[in-house]
């Protein structure tokens, strides 16, 4: 099969996907086979700067060596015993995590609409057995153009139709905020039976919707006074993609791999992650929170066959390793404020792009066009006859989110195909 796979054009093999694969998504018409660092290469050998990392899952860089020399050592060692048993690497990692972003507990799983799931069902638990809201009762407030998976209950509190059209009868629970907005956040904490608020600190899918500076921490104080827990989405935000560690951190003055300062760090009572987690090697997310929202959850509550098994755990501390002894963090914000200033400098002489926006290497830039425009993918299709890979979002978007292993060099060259592609737009 390997051999049919190498034989294969890019032709061939987008249409063999389109015969027997479900069409549940429209990607840019290139075929990956090969990755290293911020390359990656198609079926053909041509080489691309990825600038999506997977939606972020390779903040590590593409086979990243020290994360494959894990998946090669535990793959060969032992792979998966369920929670049946107990497994020697499983203890370690949550020592690890939990140390590393300062929680009492985690709470293992594998994909992140999986770890976004059991951050809820935590909450409701929490909120019937601490907080006395009568069974049944729990509402939960959300973003509005949140992304937080594709699953039936995460659906329901969607405002992105092509997700949720046709996909009810929707899970109740749920009352929908309008992103950055204290006023609207403090009236809707002040209703009956809220017992946590579910958000992204930076709304990726949304199109790198970045919130004010103070607003997570108002968010923070705000769900504070009410007794509802504050869980901030970073499967996508998170390890070090912003600049900080966590996106909730802020712009906060990292020495290390993130020292979270009081005055910035929202810290969160349940924080949610993924993606970067496994250096986009295999699925693994988590939920961490502090024993007193965590101890809610008894045997047999919620599990998962696949959470905490060995391989996922190895893969995860070595990814979460490389972050820290790399200073990714550090690099993502320095090349992150690079990136801004050379395309606010483009904007200025610009009609085709309106604005760029984002934190550390998690940007966008806004196409001076309709959303229901071609304008964005054409860009993006430009992009790839150019040697680099992006995609669109919301139409009229584009994110830009290269691997954080980048350097300054790479950076500029990636800042002259995006401008100079730009400028055969501009008419």
């Amino acid at each position: 099969m390997h051999t049919l796979q190498s034989q294969l054009t890019s032709a061939e093999a987008i249409a063999l996907e389109d015969k027997h694969g479900a069409h549940n998504y429209h990607p840019l018409p290139v075929v990956l086979d090969r990755g290293e660092g911020v390359y990656v290469w198609d079926v053909e050998g041509k080489r691309y700067y990825d600038f999506l990392s997977a939606y972020s899952a390779v903040n590590q860089g593409h086979c990243h060596p020290r994360i494959v020399k894990t998946v090669k050592e535990q793959a060969e060692k032992l792979t998966l015993t369920s929670r049946a048993f107990y497994n020697s690497r499983l203890g370690e990692f949550e020592k690890y995590i939990t140390a590393y972003f300062g929680f009492d507990k985690v709470l293992p799983m594998n994909t992140g609409a999986e770890a976004v799931e059991t951050a809820i069902k935590l909450c409701r638990k929490w909120a019937y057995e601490k907080k006395g809201i009568a069974e049944n009762e729990a509402v939960i407030l959300v973003a509005e153009n949140n992304f937080h998976g594709r699953t039936t209950t995460v659906i329901s509190f969607s405002n992105d139709e092509d997700a949720r059209k046709h996909f009810g009868p929707y899970t109740p629970g749920f009352v929908t905020i309008p992103y950055n907005d204290s006023e609207a956040l403090a009236k809707a904490l002040a209703e009956k039976n809220v017992a946590g608020l579910l958000i992204e600190p930076i709304q990726g899918e949304a199109g790198v919707n970045t919130p004010a500076d103070g607003y997570m921490r108002e968010a923070r104080s705000l769900c504070n006074e009410h007794e509802v827990l504050f869980m901030a989405d970073e499967i996508q935000t998170g390890i070090a993609r912003t600049g900080s560690l966590l996106a909730v951190c802020g712009n906060c003055s990292c020495t290390s791999h993130c020292e979270r300062q009081e005055a910035t760090y929202a810290r969160p009572d349940v924080l949610i992650l993924g993606k970067a987690l496994s250096g986009g090697a295999y699925p693994v997310s988590a939920v961490l929170a502090d024993n007193a929202i965590m101890d809610v959850i008894k045997p047999g509550q919620h599990g998962s066959t696949f959470g905490g098994n060995p391989l996922a755990a190895a893969i995860a501390t070595t990814a979460l390793e490389v972050v820290r002894d790399e200073h990714l963090a550090q690099n993502a914000r320095a090349l992150g404020t690079r990136f801004r200033a050379e395309m606010n400098a483009y904007i200025k002489n610009s009609r085709i792009v309106k604005l760029v926006r984002g934190r550390g290497l998690l940007n966008a830039i806004v196409i001076n066009d309709r959303e229901d425009s071609s304008t964005a993918w054409d860009i993006c299709v430009k992009l790839k006859d150019n040697g680099l890979l992006a995609k669109p979002t919301h139409g009229n978007i584009i994110r830009f989110a290269p691997p954080l292993v980048m350097t300054e060099e790479q950076l500029m060259e990636c800042i002259n195909i995006i401008t100079d592609t730009l400028k055969a737009f501009e008419g």
